[in-house]
């Protein structure tokens, strides 16, 4: 019962910020349901399109969502389920909701464009190349953290020696490749079909709904394999060429699409949660994670750490990149605004929540002490939010939870791959952006080398290649700076906002708090890790000097730096709007 308890308090909770605090904010800000957007202003076809609102929200909302609000959570369950549970509902209602709709609307007012044009409005031009040079670091970071996460649902350990084929009787794995295979054909059908053959939204969902249904089932019997190598190169082509082509053929209806499993994962998570509480007795089903377990844990004390972990859950800054850099492109009317920015950073709240649940059922399994007391998560956070989901409907090894954890882990890779269409092709928009002139829209109207450069070619296979080579290299060394550089963006976002608004004489006072603390939080973390890494290299402690600790040492500092400039200049922007 507490698990139920504990979801319908975050809903509650969480509808009143919709509602109210939403609501406010649009109206402080000046929506206007009249006013053309950039997707009608700018229409080209490839990036500018307009987009029905349930086709935009399951865009955005599968882009935010990524891994983020299932592996935060959850890693941060060892303080307790209170200290997550308050910062997923407190973060998600007033610092990473307010992020994504102040970042949606101020790109709505610069004709779709990203952070980096809205800085140089307020900041000027030499933050907004610092902003673009801090982002990209990011991306990297994302890119490289999702390419091993999808390759890892993708890959069992038999197919360490299978170069490729298909195979019956197939694992969790096996089965969420082949359906993520055919999740793309599909795509692509739909995209054809509603955009060149005149098919209206409602049958040709009806019909991708069978489809998803009909590859759902074949995945269950037949899977597909390949080795780890095969899958980060198979994945890194498929996300350089999605980012490139228009977002009719695969963003839209792929994010359209997707967004009905991971809708149907949330449905399916809270009636668990439900039956779970009211026949739970029978199956000695019980919610056995405490609520708050101390302040330091062995990953860290609890500020900043608990912070940095959830990410996604509660705030990231990656999701203003996906506000300003795709979703901005494609909203219809300024109306949809509140529900696609604000709504959906809230159903990933919500999300949060349900992995704290799923998580607390099976806590006994991934949560220990050490020898100190302190508390340590143990496992993949996948794994453990699909093992606890399905628990609530059935004993762990009968046809029912099986099925049920395949189609879970099935959802996770759908989050994770779609993250990865989208942070590519942002990738593409700002690396352009970095080498472009004042008056120079496009790279075409550039010259020289900065013409190459700017090519949406060479960016897309930049970034692509380095992500996939770091991704292919160590996950968790990536990992333990993606929490806090992303979350750093999240600061640096929120002050760009603020800044653009106090400029054109709009309420920005609500964005002070949560900038303030962001900024803290993750300059803090980022100052821990780089004291930690140069006291072990000048130790000379057993493998400080691996590349691992040389690449945190280095990307940590480089971001720190980056930050503390932006900062300064946003300081400076404030005071002078304060003279004025």
């Amino acid at each position: 019962m507490t698990a139920l308890l504990i979801i319908l308090a975050a809903i509650v909770l969480l509808l009143a910020g919709y509602i109210f605090y939403g609501s406010w904010l649009a109206k402080q800000w000046g929506i206007d349901p009249t006013r053309k957007t950039p997707a009608h202003e700018k229409t080209d076809g490839v990036d500018y399109v307009p987009a029905k609102p349930a086709v935009l929200m399951g865009h955005h909302f599968s882009s935010i969502a990524g891994a983020g609000p299932i592996n935060g959570p959850i890693q941060a369950a060892v303080f307790g389920w209170v200290p997550v549970f308050l910062w997923c509902v407190i973060g998600g209602i007033f610092f990473g909701g307010l992020q994504d709709f102040g970042s949606l609307f101020a790109s709505l007012r610069h004709d779709g464009k990203t952070v980096g044009e809205i800085i140089k409005d307020s900041m000027g031009s030499k933050a907004k190349k610092l902003f673009i040079i801090f982002a990209l670091l990011v991306l990297i970071l994302v890119i490289a953290s999702f390419v091993n996460v999808v390759a890892a649902t993708f890959l069992t350990a038999s197919d360490a020696v299978k170069t490729f084929g298909f195979v019956t009787n197939p694992t969790g794995n096996q089965t969420t490749a082949i359906i993520s295979l055919l999740f793309i054909v599909l795509a692509v059908v739909y995209g054809i079909l509603t955009n060149k053959c005149g098919v209206k939204t409602l049958p040709a969902t009806i019909i991708g709904i069978i489809g998803i249904v009909a590859i759902v089932c074949l995945g269950l019997n037949v899977g597909f394999a390949m080795t780890r190598t095969a899958w980060i190169v198979f994945i890194g082509l498929y996300i350089a060429i999605a980012s490139l082509i228009p977002v009719w053929i695969m963003l839209q209806p792929r994010d359209y699409l997707s967004s009905f499993l991971l809708y149907a994962m949330i449905i399916l998570a809270l009636a668990g949660i439900v039956f779970a509480a009211f026949t739970g007795g029978a199956r000695d089903i019980a919610f056995q994670l405490p609520a708050f377990t101390g302040w330091s844990q062995k990953i860290g004390p609890m500020f900043p750490t608990l912070f940095i972990t959830i990410a996604c859950g509660a705030c990231s800054g990656f999701h203003s990149l996906i506000s300003t850099g795709t979703s901005s492109k494609q909203l219809d009317s300024e109306k949809h605004a509140k529900a696609i920015g604000y709504g959906s950073m809230l159903i990933e709240s919500a999300l949060g929540i349900i992995s704290l649940i799923a998580v607390g059922v099976v806590s006994s399994q991934f949560l220990s002490q050490d020898d100190a007391g302190r508390w340590v998560f143990a496992g993949s956070p996948p794994n453990a939010f699909g093992t606890g989901i399905a628990t609530l409907f059935s004993n762990p090894g009968s046809n029912v939870f099986n099925t049920v954890k395949a189609l879970l882990t099935l959802a996770v890779s759908v989050f994770a791959l779609t993250s990865l269409d989208t942070a590519t092709r942002l990738s593409r928009f700002m690396f352009s952006e970095l080498f472009l002139k004042e008056g120079e829209n496009s790279w075409k109207d550039a010259t020289g080398v900065r013409k190459v450069l700017a090519n949406p070619l060479f960016g897309t296979a930049s970034m692509v290649l380095i992500g996939c080579i770091l991704g292919g290299l160590s996950l968790s060394q990536i990992w333990g700076l993606f929490g806090a550089a992303n979350q750093l963006l999240a600061g640096i976002a929120l002050m760009a906002v603020a800044a653009w608004l106090g400029e054109v004489g709009k309420n920005n006072k609500m964005f002070f708090i949560p900038m303030v603390f962001m900024l803290a939080a993750t300059l803090t973390s980022l100052i821990i890790t780089i004291i930690a890494k140069i006291k072990a290299m000048v130790s000379g402690a057993a493998g400080a000097l691996a590349w691992g600790n040389w690449f945190q040492l280095c990307f940590a500092t480089a971001m720190t730096v980056l930050a503390v400039i932006l900062v300064i200049e946003g300081i400076k922007t404030f005071a002078k709007q304060a003279k004025k």
